[in-house]
C-alpha cells in the first residue's frame, strides 16, 4: 500500500506555510438565492476514482473522504433542490482507514513523515465492509476508465470489494456499480488514472493487472461514450472533468536533478556533476534539467548505493538510474501531447451530450506557476504550495476545495445555475506537525 518510504529526503522551504495561515483574510460571502434552471439536483451521484472519494496523502482516511470535492459541491446543492449526499465514511472507531502519511517533523530542513495505522479499516490486508444507506459518492481509489466495465477488477481493489456484497466481488463492475441509481444529476471524473499508472511508473508497462497501460484513444473513446451514454440515458444533466497533465504535479517536480546531485555531493564530500538514467532509446546518458525523476527516488535510498557493485547507482554510466523512476523528455511530451488528445474526447462527448466540463487540466498547470485565492498563495509546490497532499498526487483539503469551485463554475456557467462557492481559505493544506 505504501507508495514510498516513511522519511523523504527533499529541500523544502517551509517557513513559508506559516506565514500562509498568518495570512488569512476576511471574506464577505454574497449568497445566491436558488433558481430554478431546468437542472435537477434531487439526486445527485459522483462517478470518478480517488480524487472523487477523498484519497490523500497516500491513503482513504474519514478526514479525506469528508473534504472529498462532490461533498463539498453536494453541500452547495441543497438551497438549490439538492438532497440528501451520503459517503460511504469510515467509522470513527477506523477513522485512519487504509491508513496514510503525515508530517512528523523536520529535520535539518527536511521533512520526515510516518505512516498513521492507528484506527485502521484494515483486518489482514482486507477493508471493513461498508454497511450503511445507498451512497452518492461512487468514487473508486484505482479505478481506471478502461477497467471499469470489467467485472474481475472488483476482486483486486479492496476500495471497490469494500462497497460491495461478498457475491459480486470478482463479477460486478464499475459501470454496473454506478448503473440504475435513479440520479439526477452527475459529476463524472475518470481517465486520470488511465495515464498516471503509467507516467508514475516511468511509462514502463510491467503490470500483469494492466495498471501501468496507457490507454489509446480508440478504447477512451470507446467507453467514455458507452459510460457516460448510461448517465444520460433518460436526459440528466451533469459534469465531467478533464485529466489533469500529470507532468505538472508534485509528484514529478519535486525531486530535481539539482537537488539530487547536491544531496549526492554532501554524502560523498565531493562534487558530483553528472546523474545517469536508463532511456528506452538509450542505455545510459546524463540527465538533464527535462528529465522528471518520481518523488519516490528520493527516499529509495538508492543513489550512490554500491551495493553489489562498484560502480555508485545513478553517478556512473555503467549503473544508470532505472527507467521506472524517471520520465525522462521525450516520455513526458508524449504523455503531454496524449493528454491533450483525451482531454478533446471528453469535451467533444461532453458538447454531444450537453454536459458542463471542469477544465482541471487548465487549472492544475496554472498551479505549476502559483495563483493568488483570496490572499492565499496556493501552488503545486511540495508540501509548500497548499494544494496538494503529502503523496504529491491527490488534493489537501484547500486543493479539494478549490477543485469543488472549478465544478460549481462549470455547472453555473452551463446551466446558468447560482450555486454559491466554497470558501476555500477555510480549509487546510498541509498538515504541519
Amino acid at each position: 500500500m505504501k507508495t514510498f518510504q516513511k522519511n523523504i529526503k527533499l529541500y523544502c522551504g517551509l517557513a513559508a506555510i506559516a506565514l500562509m495561515a498568518s495570512c488569512k483574510p476576511e471574506i464577505t460571502r454574497e449568497f445566491q438565492p436558488a433558481q430554478n434552471a431546468n437542472v435537477d439536483f434531487s439526486k445527485y451521484i459522483a462517478v470518478g476514482n480517488s480524487l472523487t472519494a477523498g484519497f490523500a496523502d497516500g491513503g482513504l482516511y474519514l478526514e479525506g473522504q469528508n473534504v472529498a470535492f462532490p461533498n463539498l459541491v453536494a453541500e452547495k446543492m441543497k438551497t438549490h433542490g439538492g438532497g440528501t449526499f451520503n459517503t460511504p465514511f469510515f467509522s470513527e472507531a477506523q477513522s485512519n482507514g487504509s491508513g496514510y502519511y503525515r508530517l512528523k517533523a523536520l529535520v535539518n530542513g527536511q521533512p520526515q513523515l510516518e505512516w498513521v495505522s492507528d484506527k485502521s479499516a484494515l483486518n489482514n490486508g482486507v477493508l471493513t465492509k461498508f454497511e450503511g444507506t445507498e451512497i452518492n459518492n461512487l468514487g473508486i481509489p484505482g479505478m481506471r476508465l478502461d477497467h471499469s466495465g470489467v467485472g474481475l477488477v472488483s476482486a483486486g481493489n479492496m476500495y471497490f470489494a469494500r462497497l460491495l456484497p461478498s457475491s459480486e466481488v470478482g463479477t460486478k463492475s464499475y459501470q454496473d456499480f454506478v448503473d440504475n441509481r435513479n440520479h439526477t444529476f452527475f459529476s463524472f471524473w475518470l481517465g486520470n488514472n488511465d495515464v498516471l499508472g503509467y507516467a508514475t511508473n516511468g511509462a514502463v508497462n510491467d503490470n500483469p493487472a494492466g495498471t501501468t497501460v496507457l490507454t489509446n484513444e480508440q478504447t477512451f473513446r470507446a467507453v467514455y461514450t458507452q459510460f457516460i451514454g448510461k448517465l444520460t440515458a433518460n436526459g440528466q444533466k451533469g459534469v465531467v472533468g478533464t485529466i489533469p497533465d500529470v507532468t505538472t504535479i508534485p509528484f514529478f517536480t519535486t525531486v530535481t536533478r539539482k537537488a539530487l546531485l547536491d544531496a549526492a555531493s554532501a554524502a560523498s564530500g565531493q562534487t558530483i556533476t553528472n546523474l545517469f538514467i536508463a532511456t528506452k532509446t538509450n542505455p545510459s546518458r546524463p540527465a538533464t534539467d527535462n528529465d522528471l525523476f518520481a518523488l519516490p527516488f528520493s527516499s529509495s535510498g538508492l543513489l550512490g548505493n554500491t551495493t553489489g557493485s562498484p560502480a555508485p547507482y545513478g553517478l556512473h554510466p555503467d549503473r544508470p538510474i532505472e527507467d521506472k523512476y524517471v520520465l525522462d523528455t521525450e516520455e513526458a511530451a508524449a504523455i503531454k501531447t496524449h493528454i491533450g488528445k483525451l482531454n478533446a474526447i471528453i469535451k467533444e462527448i461532453a458538447n454531444s451530450k450537453n454536459l458542463a466540463v471542469a477544465d482541471a487540466n487548465a487549472m492544475l498547470t496554472k498551479l505549476k506557476t502559483g495563483i493568488n485565492y483570496n490572499g492565499v498563495g496556493v501552488s503545486s509546490a511540495f508540501i509548500t504550495g497548499n494544494a496538494f497532499s503529502l503523496d504529491g498526487i491527490h488534493l489537501t483539503p484547500m486543493g479539494n476545495a478549490i477543485m469543488a469551485n472549478l465544478v460549481i463554475d462549470a455547472i453555473n456557467s452551463k446551466y446558468g445555475t447560482k450555486l454559491e462557492k466554497v470558501d476555500a481559505t477555510d480549509f487546510r493544506g498541509v498538515k504541519l506537525p
